[in-house]
Order: C-alpha cells, then sequence, then structure tokens
C-alpha cells in the first residue's frame, strides 16, 4: 500500500550493507563517525561563521575519512565514483575483506 516507502526503505538497505561493507576496519568506522559530522557542520558554518572555519571542517572532516581509507586499504567514495566514470579500475572493499562473489 507504500509502494514508495517500500523503495525508499528497500533503497536504504542496500546503501547501508555497502557502506558497512566498505568500512569494516574498526578504526575506518570509527573515525568515519568522527570525520562525517564534522564535515557536514562546516556547511551551514560557512553560513553563520567566518568562512574558513566551514571550510576547515569540511576539510578536517573529510581529512579524517580519507585517513579511515588509507588504514583500511580501500578507496574514498567519492574518487570511486569518478574513477567509474572515467572507466579507471576501483577498491571499493579492502581486498582484505573481500568476498569472492559466486560466478
Amino acid at each position: 500500500s507504500f509502494p514508495i516507502a517500500r523503495k525508499l526503505f528497500r533503497f536504504a538497505k542496500r546503501a547501508r550493507k555497502n557502506w558497512l561493507a566498505r568500512h569494516q576496519n574498526t578504526f575506518n568506522f570509527w573515525i568515519h563517525m568522527l570525520g562525517i559530522p564534522i564535515a557536514v557542520a562546516g556547511i551551514p558554518l560557512l553560513f553563520v561563521e567566518d568562512w574558513y572555519w566551514g571550510v576547515g571542517a569540511i576539510v578536517v572532516g573529510y581529512a579524517l575519512q580519507w585517513v579511515g581509507h588509507r588504514v583500511e586499504g580501500n578507496e574514498v567514495g567519492e574518487l570511486i565514483l569518478i574513477k567509474r566514470l572515467l572507466g579507471l579500475p576501483v577498491v571499493a572493499i579492502a581486498p582484505q575483506y573481500d568476498t569472492p562473489r559466486p560466478s
């Protein structure tokens, strides 16, 4: 009776599963729990404080996430998107956590 809600729920479930697959290293997971809110907080800071506070928060938040991905051994999501659009190979899930897909 709620087809749009069901589609949104399936999308959210799939997105969460994919996100968790890309953040299996404990350090990477928790550094994202710190970095994501800092980066998101930078957006309103651009409008309510001096611009450099907002830019600084965005840069620090993304830098923390980048460090987490370097530790885990995979690439950050934005880089994956760009590389896929250009047809380049990507490392979405770190090799030590990647499970072979059935043929």
